[in-house]
């Protein structure tokens, strides 16, 4: 398996477990929060969207899809357009509701090709790319995209959780 190939299965899985996760929810569904500083599938989704978005478009050195493609005017949220949902309060996490799990995977698939478009081009020799020196060491392409993974897997397991006890 080649750079590209594994770096697509690995997106791709998020994708999959992004759907099942809020298929056939309703608005209250996706808005539960466990206790009130708890996080709801909703911001769950948004923000794991969001920092792929972030992330990958950084990388890349594209525009985010978010104001791109006017996911941020479609979704109305209180806060700035750069946003990602790092840091929020749980006043923050309320404010994520949305009518239905369509506008959550609207904006998780553009972001979702987008990212399958960028790693397509990539070769294992791109991956040493140094992409952020604020860090000691420095974070290379390879680190940045399998941090990605990895946040975008752990919240989108607990999104799952979630969605396990509210329709238990």
């Amino acid at each position: 398996m080649d750079t590209s190939a594994l770096l697509a299965d690995a997106f791709g899985r998020i994708r999959d477990a992004v759907h099942d996760v809020v298929d056939g929810l309703d608005s209250d569904e996706l808005a539960t929060r466990l206790d009130q500083g708890a996080n709801s599938i909703a911001w769950l989704v948004w923000h794991l969207t969001r920092i792929q978005d972030d992330h990958v478009a950084g990388v890349a050195g594209t525009e985010q899809v978010w104001t791109a493609d006017g996911w941020a005017d479609r979704f109305g949220l209180p806060f700035p357009a750069r946003a990602t949902g790092y840091g929020h309060t749980a006043r923050e996490v309320a404010s994520v509701r949305v009518d239905s799990p369509d506008l959550l995977t609207g904006y998780f698939d553009a972001v979702h090709e987008r990212t399958l478009a960028f790693v397509q081009g990539l070769g294992e020799a791109d991956l040493d790319r140094v992409v952020d020196t604020s860090w000691t060491p420095a974070v290379t392409l390879g680190v940045r995209l399998i941090s990605v993974v990895s946040d975008d897997l752990q919240h989108v397991g607990q999104a799952a959780f979630v969605r396990g006890v509210v329709r238990r």
